[in-house]
């Protein structure tokens, strides 16, 4: 079985709504179409520290910068039977600019905290890590 470890982001703007990301899914093949949204984030480069690789991800999929404080919410266990995939979830600010979607990703939304709460189509994994928010 192959480990992985995985770093996501609840990124909240100035106006303190989260970014999610809606996921293309000729990208994501092996995703269910009942999680099309999800938040930042990805898998690490080992070696690097996990707030780099977090900062990374966020910059490679949106073009937006996060900044201090970052904060830890959750440890999660993803199972599958090739693999193991171990995945922290922060929150943090943006540092303002200009979103920019990477083509992991078809579309984006900022949405308040009772909005994410009752979002259809929603990663199962952040929906639960949501609750620490």
């Amino acid at each position: 079985m192959e480990l992985q470890v995985g770093v996501k982001v609840f990124l909240q703007n100035s106006e303190g709504k989260y970014l999610i990301l809606e996921r293309n899914l000729d990208k994501y093949t092996d995703i269910q179409k009942r999680a099309v949204w999800d938040i930042p984030g990805g898998r690490i480069e080992a070696g690097a520290p996990l707030l780099d690789n977090l900062r990374r991800e966020v910059l490679e999929e949106t073009g937006l910068e996060i900044s201090e404080p970052i904060r830890l919410i959750t440890a999660q266990d993803i199972l599958r039977t090739d693999k193991h995939v171990v995945r922290l979830t922060y929150t943090a600010q943006i540092v303002e600019g200009q979103l920019r979607l990477s083509d992991e990703h078809v579309a984006y939304k900022w949405l308040s905290l009772d909005e994410l709460k009752t979002l259809e189509n929603f990663d199962s994994f952040a929906k639960e890590a949501l609750k620490l928010i």
